[in-house]
């Protein structure tokens, strides 16, 4: 009986210490400042996206891309406890570019430590960014010109570049189109993107997890709102530039995130 409760007496202080050790780790004050990468993958439905690449839309019409680029901006971070971290705004707008590996993901540093679960950003550039003039762009307006993000400094930035060639049962040979979302007259045309993380990114002073967000490259034309190049091969405004920007909503999902 001594033996049996000797036994029972240890088993008790072993599940007494393991339970004071996992409080210790759940109550763990996280503190300092951390990483954290955005990698952009983008796709075509199924297929890794490649360049002038042919691809089939629910139109008929075989398209192959020269161009795809966006505009990622106004990073938002939301912690497991709700609260958020918003990515200072003269550093929050980057231009993701199929053709420029280097691009593609997006490193955002000095980020408080914590559990994240969630991100929010734009594609484009707000309106209220726009209305701060050339002058309240600092170096990004060098940057997009350079990218060919911009039609002029007052119609604005290019909120999305996406260009190519396609054929069509009614348009049989190699055809150029332009599909560019930005401001068209009344219309600004930006809009948000907010993804929950499969699982949270754990931001450490030695830890910077990489989120993999997949960018269907085919919700663009090929979303709720379908796009016929056949009609016409240019989008750039009207009514058909809506019926994109209400696809981008479709357009990105995340993969994984990476906690190494």
């Amino acid at each position: 009986m001594k033996f049996q409760l000797k036994n029972i007496l240890a088993v008790m202080a072993i599940a007494v210490t393991l339970f004071s050790c996992s409080n210790d780790d759940d109550n763990e004050m996280i503190t300092g400042n951390g990483n954290l990468k955005l990698e952009f993958d983008n796709v075509y439905k199924s297929a890794n996206f490649a360049m002038n690449t042919n691809y089939t839309n629910a139109n008929g019409e075989v398209i192959a891309a020269s161009k795809a680029m966006y505009i990622v901006s106004n990073i938002v971070l939301t912690k497991a406890d709700g609260t958020t971290f918003i990515y200072p705004k003269n550093q929050s707008y980057f231009i993701v570019d199929e053709l420029t590996t280097t691009t593609l993901t997006l490193n955002l540093s000095n980020i408080p430590a914590g559990n994240y679960t969630k991100v929010k950003y734009g594609i484009g550039v707000d309106k209220t960014q726009w209305e701060a003039g050339a002058t309240g762009q600092g170096d990004f307006l060098a940057t997009a010109q350079a990218a060919g993000m911009m039609w002029s400094w007052s119609a604005g930035y290019k909120f999305v570049a996406f260009e190519g060639t396609f054929t069509s049962s009614t348009v049989p040979s190699a055809t150029q189109f332009k599909l560019h979302t930005g401001q068209t007259g009344t219309d600004y045309n930006y809009t948000e993107v907010t993804l929950d993380f499969p699982e949270n990114a754990l931001v450490r002073t030695t830890i910077t997890p990489q989120v993999h967000i997949m960018a269907d490259l085919s919700q663009l034309i090929d979303g709720t709102n379908k796009i016929n190049f056949s009609e016409s091969a240019t989008v750039m405004g009207g009514a058909k530039l809506a019926l994109v920007t209400a696809n981008i909503s479709s357009m990105f999902t995340i993969d994984h995130v990476h906690n190494d």
